[in-house]
């Protein structure tokens, strides 16, 4: 197997020393010191190099590079496979194909293509990003954002919404796209989705009570009572609904109304004798 220098590796992949020296020192790769201390790569290190920069450029966060490398180093060949070698996002999985064959590594939402041989001196590497994801299913997206709310928002909303592209009754799309729109302060956005919603999906209870707590957070009382009542109405036995209308009707001076739901919420909530 051909070791490749750092001159081999600044020409066959593009990227500056100082960048070499960074994913080295981060641990995404361990070159070999050769007999005058230099570092020698080999190809599965070009391979890691190159992916662990365009991760680290699309944003992926440094411990989900790591393990994706990790899974990654494992699954590569020694030498440039005679059918070619391509490392690509699908469903937020790295999916390394090998002619036929194909594996899969944890990673972010990225492609890299390579193409030709380090040992005839070339390796020419395609990215893309962003429309180069492979197509899913509403579910698949749902399932993605899911998994991206703790760690990226952004892209969390962005899978919620191709999923509502895909199918614009997914009701589970449009509760956690609203929700998320509105943790992330964009409130009249989560309006329009929670509105829209209702119109593709009818009256869901947890949908209306959400639109509720929404225009709540807004001081927009009258509107979120109305949005509670139809919460409550479609499901007499959402507890939350009826706490929250017997707040708003203290505020609003109504005591009858909080009196009437806050008793409806106690004995919703009270516990059963044995």
């Amino acid at each position: 197997m051909q070791p490749y220098g750092v001159r081999d590796v600044e020409k066959l992949l593009h990227l500056s020393r100082s960048a070499i020296r960074a994913l080295i020192g981060a641990g995404f790769v361990s070159p070999v010191r050769g007999p005058r201390g230099a570092w020698q790569f080999s190809f599965q290190d070009l391979i890691l190099l190159r992916t662990a920069q365009a991760l680290a450029d699309a944003n992926v966060p440094q411990r989900r590079i790591t393990k994706s490398l990790k899974e990654l180093r494992g699954h590569l060949p020694d030498e440039m496979p005679m059918t070619g070698l391509s490392i690509g996002a699908v469903a937020d999985r790295v999916v390394v194909r090998e002619g036929g064959s194909r594996w899969q590594a944890e990673s972010g939402q990225y492609l890299l293509e390579f193409e030709g041989d380090p040992a005839d001196g070339s390796l020419s590497v395609i990215e893309r990003a962003g429309g180069a994801e492979v197509a899913t299913s509403p579910q698949e997206w749902f399932a993605r954002g899911s998994a991206l709310e703790n760690e990226d928002a952004k892209r969390a909303q962005e899978a919620y919404e191709r999923a509502i592209a895909a199918d614009p009754e997914f009701l589970d799309a449009h509760i956690n796209l609203g929700r998320l729109l509105h943790e992330r302060g964009r409130f009249a956005r989560a309006e329009r989705v929670y509105r829209e919603a209702i119109l593709r999906c009818g009256n869901d209870p947890v949908l209306l009570y959400n639109l509720g707590v929404l225009l709540d957070d807004q001081h927009r009382l009258q509107d979120a009572v109305l949005a509670y009542e139809a919460a409550v109405t479609s499901d007499p036995g959402l507890a939350d609904g009826h706490y929250n209308l017997a707040l708003l009707y203290e505020r609003l001076s109504k005591p009858k109304e909080a009196l009437r739901h806050m008793a409806r919420y106690r004995s919703l909530t009270a516990t059963r004798p044995r």
